[in-house]
């Protein structure tokens, strides 16, 4: 009997000189966060043992704050985001948002499968973007929270109905975030068809590693696992060639700052005013694998990105220009966060050379992406 209670005692102090240790015990709390169509929004809050913390509500699986730690242990928002739900409402730049059901464009809304042909909506100059008029980002999600292994985990599932946006086939998604022990956010997609479709979903957070307040990404470091990129016409429609970056300013296989080429004379970055392209993941598709790796020298912060897609946009802030209103009084500066959107290549429905994006009945569309957070 002696040693059972010794047993005990002795695993409660071991965890509590591990929390202690960490400063954490792993929690997923939830809270209001507004209304949306008559139903209640919730923000739920993933606390590590760490201490990192992720903000994300139902609606539109929007990450409203992500806080790490610098190099000197204190926690900074390292996301672009609004004071209250309105701001999420009325935003057009999907911060921190969940694009869908086809992320990034498609040339003029068109596509074809079987040939049968659909018109899904123009609401990026001649193209369709993110999804439509109401994507996945305007929509309200249903939400499942746990802690498991030691891991907060929010689950969001969405019901997309046929002929929604355009779109064929009743789509279900499951979207997983997960705030790792790691210190990473891990984000798990998963959607099944009941007709044939397109599927290419993604996180359209806008990181800034200074922090949420910092005016500028110039500075940050970006190294990315990718040899070529897809150039694009003046409309931002990949034009089918898959290019090298050897000798261009979009080679960042090196180290090196986002500003350092941003205003070279090159007709590509001219086109998006800055960076705007799909850039080609090496290795295999399916494998979760080395994607980027950004540093912000003053903060010591690192973020690493992996992903099991083929295709990652990588997006400047070019548009930002200081008119909207973020957090805490703070304009949003043009070119004060950077999105790093893992995806299949733009326009793929329309472009036979590139990797599928359709998605059939029996078929399972899976991949994962993760955030993960360190200093140096």
């Amino acid at each position: 009997m002696k040693k059972i209670t010794i047993y005990f005692v002795f695993k409660a102090l071991v965890l509590a000189m591990a929390t202690t240790a960490f400063g954490n015990e792993p929690s997923i709390t939830s809270g209001p966060y507004g209304e949306f169509e008559g139903q209640p929004v919730t923000l739920f809050t993933l606390t590590n043992e760490h201490g990192m913390i992720a903000e994300i509500m139902d609606y539109g699986g929007i990450v409203v704050r992500l806080k790490t730690p610098d190099r000197q242990g204190k926690l900074g928002d390292v996301v672009l985001g609004y004071d209250n739900f309105s701001g999420y409402q009325n935003d057009k730049a999907y911060l921190g948002a969940v694009a869908g059901r086809y992320a990034n464009r498609i040339a003029k809304g068109k596509f074809s499968i079987d040939g049968q042909t659909y018109q899904l909506a123009t609401n990026n100059g001649p193209n369709h973007l993110h999804g439509g008029v109401r994507g996945f980002d305007k929509r309200l999600w249903k939400s499942t929270a746990a802690v498991n292994n030691g891991q907060p985990q929010l689950k969001l599932e969405y019901l997309s109905v046929d002929g929604e946006e355009g779109y064929p086939g009743n789509l279900q998604v499951t979207m997983t975030y997960t705030l790792t022990e790691e210190n990473g956010l891990k984000i798990e997609y998963r959607a099944t068809t009941g007709k044939p479709t397109v599927c290419n979903l993604t996180h359209h957070g806008y990181w800034n590693l200074g922090g949420s307040e910092s005016k500028s990404i110039l500075d940050h470091q970006l190294q990315f696992q990718c040899d070529k990129f897809t150039p694009t016409d003046d409309t931002a429609i990949p034009t089918g060639e898959l290019r090298d970056v050897k000798g261009t300013p979009f080679d960042f296989t090196t180290p090196r700052k986002i500003g350092e080429r941003i205003e070279a004379d090159s007709p590509q970055l001219k086109l998006g005013r800055g960076y705007d392209h799909n850039m080609v993941i090496n290795g295999e598709a399916g494998v979760l694998r080395p994607v980027a790796r950004v540093h912000e020298e003053k903060s010591g912060r690192v973020m690493e990105m992996l992903s099991t897609d083929v295709g990652v946009q990588f997006y400047s802030g070019n548009f930002l220009d200081g008119t909207v209103i973020g957090r805490n009084g703070q304009p949003f500066a043009h070119r004060s966060a950077i999105c790093l959107e893992c995806q299949r290549f733009p326009d793929s429905p329309n472009q036979a050379e590139f990797p599928s994006a359709i998605l059939r009945p029996g078929e399972v569309y899976e991949k994962t992406t993760v955030y993960r957070f360190a200093t140096q």
